[in-house]
C-alpha cells in the first residue's frame, strides 16, 4: 500500500469512529430528538397510584419530551423497592419517578445524583426526603397528597353530619405516611369530642379481619391514604355495607369505589404536576433543588350517595352546600 493511501485510510477510519460515537440525540440530527430514559418506581397497584403514574406520563407527552419508560412495581414489598431503585441507578436512567413514600425513600437511598421526582407522598419532610417544601435541597422534589385542609373537612363531616362519637381507623404502622395521617385524624377527632379506635395491619390479607374487629365498637370508619389498606379496600367496603357502618376515605378514587365521602383531589392531577416538574429538569431548565414541593391544586368534598345509602345513612339535600354529590358512572 502506498503511504498516501495508508494515511487516507486512517483518516476515513477516524471519521467513521467519531460518527459512531453519537448519542440518540445527535443520531436524530436535532437537539430536540433526544430520548430520555425514565425509571418509574411504583410501590403497589391500586387506582390512585395508577392514576398518578398516568398523569405523570401525560405531562411529559404534553410537553413534547421524548421518553423511554422503565416501569416497575414493587407489589408492596420493601425489598423489591430497593432492588428496583438500585437497578435504575445501574442502568443510569436520566430521572426516577417515585410513586408513594416507600418508593421515594428507596430511590433516595440508591442515589444522591440522579434527579428524583415523587408523588403520592404524605409527609416529605417527616420522611426525610426533603429539607422543606420551599427548599427541598439535594436531588429530589415532587408533590404531596396531603392537603392541610382535606382531612379536617372529612372529619368535620363525620362528627358534624354523621354524629360519630367513635371513629375506627385501619392502617399499616410500617408506612410513615399512614402514621402521620392517623396522628392528624386523632387530633382532629378529639377536638370534635370523638375518640379514635386504631387497628394496625401488616399485609392486605389482614384488612378484612381488622375491619370486622371494629364492628360494634365504632360509629364510622376512616381509611387514610394507606397503600396496604387501600389495595384491599373492597373487603372494607363489604363489611361497611353489611354492618351499616359509614365508611370514609382519604382520597377520591377510593370514595368512588364505595365510601360515603372524601375530601380530596384527583391523583391523576398530582401525577401531572410531578410530570411538569420532570419536564423542567429533563429540559435542563431547573434542578430538583430549585423546584418547591407542591400541594394538590384543588380540593373538594365529594359525597357518594349510593354508598351512603348502602351504609345506612339518610342522604340530606343540604349536604350539597358542603361539597358535591357523586352519582357514579
Amino acid at each position: 500500500m502506498k503511504k498516501g493511501v495508508k494515511v487516507l485510510s486512517f483518516a476515513l477510519a477516524g471519521m467513521m469512529l467519531l460518527a459512531g460515537c453519537g448519542s440518540k440525540e445527535s443520531a436524530g440530527g436535532k437537539e430536540g430528538d433526544k430520548v430520555f430514559k425514565v425509571g418509574i418506581s411504583q410501590y403497589v397497584s391500586h387506582t390512585s397510584l395508577d392514576e398518578a403514574t398516568k398523569g405523570f406520563k401525560k405531562a411529559l407527552e404534553d410537553k413534547g419530551i421524548k421518553v423511554e419508560f422503565d416501569e416497575q412495581n414493587a407489589q408492596g414489598e420493601a425489598a423489591n423497592v430497593q432492588t428496583i431503585s438500585n437497578n435504575f441507578v445501574g442502568d443510569k436512567v436520566d430521572l426516577i419517578f417515585a410513586n408513594a413514600t416507600p418508593s421515594a425513600t428507596g430511590a433516595l437511598k440508591a442515589t444522591k445524583e440522579i434527579p428524583i421526582i415523587f408523588t403520592s407522598v404524605t409527609d416529605p419532610v417527616g420522611s426525610e426526603l426533603v429539607k422543606s417544601f420551599e427548599q427541598p435541597g439535594g436531588n429530589i422534589t415532587g408533590t404531596t397528597d396531603n392537603h392541610p385542609e382535606g382531612t379536617a373537612k372529612t372529619i368535620n363531616f363525620i362528627t358534624g353530619e354523621v354524629k360519630a362519637k367513635s371513629i375506627g381507623v385501619i392502617y399499616n404502622s410500617g408506612e410513615q405516611n399512614s402514621i402521620v395521617q392517623v396522628d392528624e385524624v386523632k387530633k382532629l377527632a378529639e377536638g370534635k369530642g370523638a375518640k379514635l379506635v386504631e387497628v394496625s395491619v401488616s399485609t392486605s390479607a389482614e384488612v378484612k379481619q381488622a375491619t370486622e374487629s371494629l364492628v360494634g365498637r365504632v360509629d364510622a370508619i376512616y381509611i387514610p391514604t394507606d397503600n396496604t389498606v387501600v389495595s384491599a379496600l373492597e373487603s372494607v367496603i363489604s363489611v361497611a355495607n353489611s354492618k351499616k357502618i359509614p365508611l370514609f376515605v382519604g382520597e377520591l378514587d377510593s370514595m368512588k369505589k364505595g365510601a360515603v365521602a372524601a375530601s380530596g383531589f384527583e391523583y391523576f392531577d398530582i401525577g401531572y404536576q410531578s410530570g411538569l416538574m420532570a419536564a423542567e429538569i429533563l429540559s435542563g431548565n431547573k434542578k430538583p433543588s430549585e423546584i418547591p414541593v407542591e400541594l394538590p391544586k384543588s380540593l373538594t368534598l365529594i359525597i357518594n350517595k349510593k354508598a351512603a345509602e348502602a351504609q345506612g345513612l339518610e342522604v340530606k339535600d343540604e349536604w350539597k352546600n358542603l361539597g358535591k354529590f357523586y352519582e357514579g358512572k
